[in-house]
């Protein structure tokens, strides 16, 4: 196992080279390939952008709905003790 990982490891790797026939336009992405590519990344971007504000957006709307639930309790129980008669008056 031992030499066979020493042949492995000391074996030069073949250059890498085109078939007869094939040029390097061939297998490149080419103008194409990148503008699709550009046009995924400018949309992805467009979309987390999008996201982030919707996402902003509901949390700004709970912590409005969170601030109107709490001044309503509050002006609830203000009532509730100005009808008992107990406005002003502190538990010590």
């Amino acid at each position: 196992m031992h030499h066979l990982l020493t042949v492995l490891a000391s074996s030069p790797a073949p250059s890498p080279s085109l078939r007869p026939g094939i040029t390097e336009d061939q297998v490149t992405p080419g103008l194409l390939g990148f503008l699709l590519t550009a046009f995924i990344v400018v949309l992805t971007a467009l979309l987390i952008v999008d996201m982030v504000r919707r996402i902003r957006r509901v949390r700004y709307r709970a912590q409005v709905e969170e601030e109107r639930m709490a001044a309503a309790e509050a002006a609830d129980i203000a009532h509730d003790d100005a009808a008992n008669g107990n406005a002003g008056r502190t538990d010590t």
